[in-house]
């Protein structure tokens, strides 16, 4: 390794706004911040969370045109810059990475960080290259330096699909809880429905992804406002939006249900909802739901596989109801409405804060913190092929 070599690169595809991309810009900024050289290496340096990329931190531009491209830019990136480590994440990033080492010839070591179930994605979703993923973890990622999983769920899921032992995957819950987010959360909210004297709002955060089940939620809404006048605030974008207005049609919840789409402070509306509801079918962790109890507001959620029900310490934090039924979530939601709130303890949360999982991270990475004062690379780079 060089002089100038970085400490380490992480690499995805690009910095849009998915809770992934979030939790690795966290991360990169902590760890700039403990004095190491950080790459950021992206396939497309494109997506809304560029602009949230500090100076102190290299942008390394692959300019891949096709999945086909990124590989080789990888491993000459890999073969110039030398980094000490690389943290990769989704896929097909991590399956890439791990191929560039092997092509590259570099002493690199490289961890990846498995975010999902594997086997449930596979089966749910009818995209070629995400059946084929188990197949390709499988056979790359016993090459990996390290392995992470985000939950519990998650670790036992991919030590059944690679049949890689238990005992090298790490565990290491995802960093989603900042000292930015507790402020963000109080900043106001230009919406009239979180306005002094309004009827309580439940409030949804995520992509408009099937994985999300939507459905249930809605349905689950329709027989609270039976019961009790409220309303539901959803944020988040995606390929679903038409479908789920549909249904909000088709249940007669227009006047009640606000789609807002991406908002770049999701956590002061979270901060003042009534109560906070996940209805996924399935989930890697369920980022949201940390930051819900973060930001001191109740928690309703699908006990899916996995993540909920870890962060809810089995229910003791917030409800938990079975996956796909809308009645029993419709009930856990009026229980909230009627003031049956449950307390957190200060302390659980702090296995979900960035200092803790940033040095987990560092230690799977092999990375010793230097000294604040090191010096720092503020270049951009585009890798050319």
């Amino acid at each position: 390794m060089t002089q100038s070599s970085p400490d380490i690169s992480i690499f995805l595809r690009c910095l849009y706004g998915g809770g992934a991309e979030r939790i690795l810009l966290n991360l990169a900024r902590c760890f700039a911040q403990k004095g190491l050289k950080v790459d950021m290496v992206l396939a497309k340096a494109e997506g809304s969370l560029l602009k949230q990329l500090p100076p102190d931190i290299r942008l390394i531009d692959l300019e891949a045109k096709s999945k086909l491209s990124i590989l080789p830019k990888l491993g000459k990136y890999l073969r110039q810059e030398k980094p000490y480590s690389m943290l990769a994440a989704l896929h097909y990033p991590c399956e890439i990475a791990l191929l560039a080492k092997r092509i590259a010839g570099v002493s690199t070591r490289v961890v990846v960080s498995e975010r999902n179930h594997l086997s449930l994605e596979a089966k749910r979703i009818p995209q070629l290259s995400v059946r084929l993923t188990p197949l390709a973890a499988r056979l790359l990622y016993p090459w990996a330096d390290g392995i992470v999983a985000i939950s519990q769920g998650v670790a036992d899921d991919l030590a059944n699909v690679t049949q890689i032992s238990r005992e090298r995957i790490d565990l290491i819950y995802n960093p989603i809880l900042t000292p930015e987010v507790l402020t963000k959360a109080k900043q106001t909210v230009n919406h009239p429905w979180f306005q002094p004297g309004e009827p309580p709002v439940i409030i949804a955060v995520g992509r408009l992804y099937p994985q999300k089940d939507y459905p249930t939620l809605l349905r689950a809404f329709a027989q609270v406002r039976q019961v009790r006048r409220s309303r539901l605030v959803i944020l988040g974008e995606g390929p679903e939006k038409d479908n789920i207005n549909n249904l909000i049609c088709e249940l007669g919840l227009q006047k009640d249900v606000a789609m807002l789409g991406f908002v770049d402070n999701p956590h002061a509306y979270m901060a003042k909802a009534t109560v906070f509801v996940l209805s996924s079918a399935w989930e890697g962790f369920g980022n949201v739901v940390a930051e819900a109890l973060a930001v001191g507001t109740p928690v309703v959620s699908a006990n899916c596989d996995s993540g909920p029900a870890e962060i809810l310490a089995n229910g003791k934090y917030g409800d938990l109801t079975p996956v796909g039924e809308p009645k029993a979530m419709a009930e856990a939601i009026l229980k909230v409405l009627l003031g049956n709130t449950k307390q957190v303890d200060s302390d659980w949360l702090d296995q979900f804060t960035l200092e803790y999982g940033a040095k987990k991270y560092l230690e799977v990475l092999g990375v010793k913190v230097k000294s604040q004062n090191s010096k720092v690379n503020k270049h951009n780079l585009t890798v050319n092929c």
